[in-house]
């Protein structure tokens, strides 16, 4: 357990292994912030809970880690959950669970490492209104603090969007479309952390209680726009994906067409040419009748059949070459050139 025990001009920070030793401090400090890193313990969060007089279902739901992020009223406590986002910027979180009394804010964490060193420096060398607020506002910066941090993994998810348009445009491969479906994956996980958010901080911002003052109360308000502005940036990145997949099936289908024109091509001019092959390569008798393959003993006939074959081919050829069929763009080529010669430039 870290605890940190404050006033306007004194400050505690300890780490302790008792609950007899967070009680030494109460009446002493005006606020103090104890937060459990880990939630192994069992036992000392039913000896926190006993001690500070926590409601026995809110400590189940601090045990039982999969509770969406709500605000619960008790009468010498409010409680709140919120999910905390990962520090190594993936769309993982972890449950944090929060008691906000009188004179205490306690915190329990899953795992050790948060967001909050910013705010332990604000607390240690005493900048801004932090020290001379009670346990509502410094609840409000922890919350501030969980909620700003969504914000660096969503840049790195915008910045891996752009990316991956960038590669569906020039290369549309297998890879961009599995990235495409993990990006999806990591966003729909985010949208489901932040949305309940809205709903618990408006609770706060809105609902009176005697243990939130009213100047606490707009800043929590400015902390429910953050949550705003964070759930409207999930929505734009997820139709963003959406709109690169659709991209990508269209990048693909238009590859696919474009092979296809080509062997079209081919296969229309080999056409001509087989027939000719096959009807001359018929096993008619000449000797039964004249009209048995007579070409068959002209002087010239080999290659007056090469001859034709060439003709027709060269036919064909300009045919599709005045229809448009044969430049580059068409082909495919001409938007493979300009995309090597922009990465030239």
């Amino acid at each position: 357990m870290d605890v940190i025990a404050y006033g306007a001009n004194e400050l505690v920070e300890r780490q302790m292994t008792s609950v007899a030793e967070i009680l030494k401090l109460r009446g002493r400090y005006p606020v103090i912030w104890v937060n459990v890193n880990g939630l192994g313990d069992t036992a000392l969060v039913e000896s926190l809970g006993l001690q500070l007089g926590l409601h026995q279902l809110a400590l189940e739901d601090v045990i039982n880690t999969h509770q969406r992020p709500k605000v619960d009223v008790f009468d010498d406590a409010l409680f709140v959950v919120a999910r905390m986002a990962d520090l190594n910027l993936r769309a993982v979180t972890e449950q944090l669970s929060m008691f906000i009394g009188r004179d205490f804010v306690l915190t329990f964490q899953e795992e050790p490492g948060d967001c909050w060193q910013l705010l332990r420096a604000r607390l240690r060398h005493q900048a801004g209104r932090l020290r001379n607020s009670g346990p509502d506002y410094l609840a409000y910066s922890l919350l501030d603090s969980v909620i700003d941090a969504y914000f660096p993994v969503l840049e790195q998810l915008g910045e891996r969007i752009d990316l991956l348009e960038n590669q569906v445009v020039e290369d549309a491969n297998r890879h961009v479309l599995d990235e495409l479906h993990a990006i999806k994956g990591e966003l729909v996980m985010l949208r489901r952390a932040v949305w309940p958010h809205r709903e618990a901080l408006a609770t706060l911002a809105r609902d009176p209680t005697p243990l939130i003052t009213d100047a606490t109360r707009l800043y929590l308000r400015d902390c429910y726009d953050h949550v705003i502005q964070i759930a409207d940036l999930v929505e734009t990145y997820r139709e963003l994906t959406a709109d690169l997949r659709d991209l990508y099936m269209s990048a693909v289908s238009n590859r696919i067409n474009e092979t296809m024109r080509v062997l079209t091509i081919i296969a229309t001019i080999f056409i001509p040419i087989t027939f000719i092959a096959s009807v001359y390569g018929m096993n008619f008798d000449h000797n039964a009748s004249a009209w048995n393959m007579p070409e068959l003993h002209m002087k010239f006939g080999y290659p007056t059949t090469l001859t034709s074959m060439v003709v027709v081919t060269i036919a064909l050829l300009v045919y599709f070459w005045r229809r448009g069929w044969m430049t580059a763009e068409a082909l495919g080529f001409g938007a493979t050139s300009r995309n090597s010669g922009d990465q030239a430039d």
